[in-house]
């Protein structure tokens, strides 16, 4: 981000009261937020109840160009994608798609952020991907998330993450615990190495359950942290970091400011962030971002500039019943007015210090009320 005395100072008047339409570009140029949406935002979804979407015949084309235009309507810069997107039946990159798609980047002016590993979609990683128990698919596995490293580059993200949707189990004594933890650190390490080769950051996004009914592998993004630096003391360097999902955080009840703070601390880098709405101790809900407890949403923002997060703010959403264009515009929208929040409440940063400093919280409410409320 791009924050200076000048621009903190007017603030106030440049972006008086609720930010909208072109006002919303300027405001994210001029304090340089990035703003990306992944590609699955875009629709059709599909879950268990509405197999076949929800959108009726021919409302909804999910082919990825379709998708990419909706994205740019929905005026995000950036885009994230799943390699799965790039790859053919037997798991090979197919050069078609990947040309296809950076013809349109370059025409729709939208920019590759983050490349997400697909372990969990086909049914040949319902038993894990990079800790399947069986070694052959664990080794295919592997090699899929390694060419999809290389179709990052190739494409031209950023960043690579690893959500290991699949990776985990359902019920008490299904699993080795730590078995698990040393494959999953395992593919880390090689993923890590490649990412690093190419010079493209690498990160594990953090996830309770679902579609693992009794926990993923990294059910919190302070198990994700141990992992990053066990990989990166193994590797070198600090290459590999978390992906934080608001809403991941939502479901087991952390307060999500604290993880930036946390993993600060710890030396672990942030790689990316997913925006989204959840309640409190749900399931993933993935409703446009806030919608919910925007206290907790500005606290975050307000953490993201303390800790000098640098990288795309991205939104991952399934906004099953909303025309995704309308749904995407409006997270976007939303998060723009909770950061400008949050960017006053820096602008009063030694106010909230000395509030803080005391212990009275009634001192620390009256600081950021009247930006809150």
């Amino acid at each position: 981000m791009k924050i200076t005395k000048q621009n903190l100072e007017t603030i106030d008047k440049k972006y008086k009261g609720y930010i909208q339409g072109p006002k919303v570009a300027e405001f994210f140029k001029e304090f340089g937020i990035r703003f990306a949406a992944g590609h699955w935002c875009a629709g059709d979804f599909l879950d268990r109840f509405a197999t076949t979407g929800y959108a009726e015949c021919g409302e909804c084309d999910s082919g990825i160009v379709p998708q990419m235009e909706r994205v740019a309507a929905a005026c995000c810069e950036g885009i994230e994608f799943h390699e799965s997107v790039f790859i053919d039946s037997v798991f090979k990159k197919d050069p078609e798609i990947v040309a296809l798609v950076k013809k349109n980047l370059k025409r729709l002016k939208l920019t590759p952020t983050n490349m997400n590993t697909n372990l969990f979609t086909h049914p040949r990683w319902k038993l894990g991907g990079v800790t399947n128990p069986n070694p052959k698919i664990r080794a295919q596995a592997l090699k899929v998330a390694l060419q999809g490293i290389e179709i990052a580059d190739e494409v031209g993200c950023s960043s690579v993450a690893l959500w290991p949707g699949s990776d985990g189990w359902d019920y008490n004594f299904e699993a080795d615990y730590g078995v698990l933890l040393d494959l999953f650190i395992e593919g880390c390490i090689a993923m890590n190495k490649k990412a690093k080769s190419y010079g493209l950051k690498f990160g594990v996004e953090a996830k309770l359950h679902e579609p693992r009914e009794g926990n993923m592998i990294i059910s919190t993004t302070s198990k994700a942290m141990l992992v990053a630096r066990e990989v990166n003391k193994v590797c070198g360097g600090t290459n590999m970091g978390v992906a934080i999902d608001y809403g991941h955080e939502q479901m087991y009840g952390v307060e999500p400011a604290d993880m930036l703070y946390t993993a600060k601390r710890f030396g672990v880098p942030i790689t990316n962030f997913h925006l989204n709405n959840a309640k409190h101790l749900s399931n993933d809900e993935d409703r446009v971002a806030g919608t919910g407890d925007n206290w907790a949403l500005a606290d975050f923002c307000y953490a993201a500039i303390i800790t000098g997060y640098n990288g795309w703010f991205g939104e991952d959403q399934f906004t099953y019943r909303q025309d995704p264009v309308r749904a995407m515009s409006l997270s976007r929208e939303l998060f723009a007015n909770i950061m400008k929040k949050a960017l006053l409440i820096y602008k009063r940063r030694d106010a909230l210090k000395k509030a803080r400093a005391g212990g009275d919280s009634s001192l620390v409410i009256d600081v950021v009320k009247d930006i809150l409320v």
